[in-house]
């Protein structure tokens, strides 16, 4: 990423900063930091402005696989049971990026699900969030996938 972005970025997160405490509301910039750092940390390839259905690209040696990227901005204060935005399931992806942001919109940790298991997932009954609106709690988004960033090693 060339240096004049990411000085760009470091200055909207401090604005981002700035807005929260003066207002107490979010400046809506989450979820544009979140796919920026997903493609830094990951090395992916962001999609086109406006890309219906995935918001990357992940080119390995035989395949190319769409992402879609959420993000949460997860603050101290922050009430359990955040949800992500919506899901697309019409659209054409192959997983669903997490990107968990702290309060200076640094990422924590980045997670990853394939598009099988958040499928069953949000047609799981239950929850009209989940069934209707097509959002996933973070916690539940944890269970169905894996951390991919920072890289976790075996438990001991």
């Amino acid at each position: 990423m060339p240096n004049e972005l990411m000085t760009l970025l470091q200055q909207a997160k401090e604005i981002a900063k700035r807005y929260r405490s003066l207002t107490g509301r979010p400046l809506g910039i989450t979820g544009e930091i979140g796919e920026y750092e997903a493609a830094r940390l990951l090395g992916l390839e962001l999609a086109k402005v406006r890309q219906s259905g995935f918001d990357a690209i992940r080119h390995s040696a035989d395949k190319e696989q769409r992402l879609q990227i959420k993000t949460r901005c997860v603050l101290p204060s922050s009430k359990s049971g955040q949800r992500l935005g919506r899901i697309k399931l019409g659209k054409e992806w192959g997983f669903v990026l997490l990107v968990l942001l702290d309060e200076n919109f640094e990422a924590q940790a980045i997670y990853e699900a394939e598009r099988l298991a958040v499928e069953a997932a949000l047609k799981a009954p239950g929850s009209k969030a989940r069934n209707e609106r097509g959002a996933l709690g973070i916690n539940k988004f944890k269970k169905i996938g894996r951390q991919i960033w920072p890289q976790v090693g075996p438990s001991s």
